[in-house]
């Protein structure tokens, strides 16, 4: 088994983050192998983000997303930009709050991250772990509890239990788009 992730959108959406916390989850919780890379655009904030995780049950030889099995994606600009690297029978997952328009290629899942963590929880700065509890619940790629530790270790103290709470709507809103 080897999997290809790209989480993508703008800065200050906590792309790098996601990213980092699935490598740990794997790595560290599920006793896979797992690298991750990453990339930001000329600005800190809102510019262009990239997180790139790569998941295998065998030695990991090239640390580089080609063409990812499963789009994360949070932002309009990500979709446009990174879209036409997705394997043709690969997953997307997007943030059907600041995308509007499903993707024309691949299995699309529409996850409203953003606007359920301002609604729900009231801070959008954890849209992303909704985002990861949905890729969690949707691929199976690592299991809940893996997730769960990795996300606690990651976070900011004081920010667990918001952040928990978070994971588990992502999880809700990825049984709900299995049903």
């Amino acid at each position: 088994m080897r999997v290809e992730v790209r989480f993508s959108g703008f800065g200050g959406q906590g792309i790098v983050t996601a990213g980092i916390i699935l490598a740990r989850a794997a790595s560290i919780h599920d006793g896979k192998n797992a690298v991750q890379t990453q990339s930001y655009g000329p600005e800190a904030r809102g510019g262009a983000s990239r997180s790139e995780v790569i998941i295998s049950d065998e030695e990991i030889l090239y640390p580089k997303v080609l063409n990812p099995d499963i789009f994360v994606v949070m932002s309009g600009q990500a979709m446009q930009k990174y879209i036409r690297d997705l394997k043709k029978d690969g997953t997307v997952i997007y943030d059907s709050s600041l995308i509007k328009t499903p993707p024309e290629r691949g299995k699309a899942f529409a996850v409203p991250a953003t606007l359920l963590a301002k609604r729900e929880l009231g801070k959008t700065i954890v849209a992303n772990i909704i985002m990861l509890g949905a890729l969690t619940s949707i691929t199976g790629i690592v299991s809940r509890e893996a997730i769960e530790k990795a996300v606690l270790e990651s976070v900011p103290k004081g920010t667990e239990e918001l952040n928990k709470k978070a994971l588990h709507m992502g999880f809700e809103q990825g049984d709900g788009l299995l049903r």
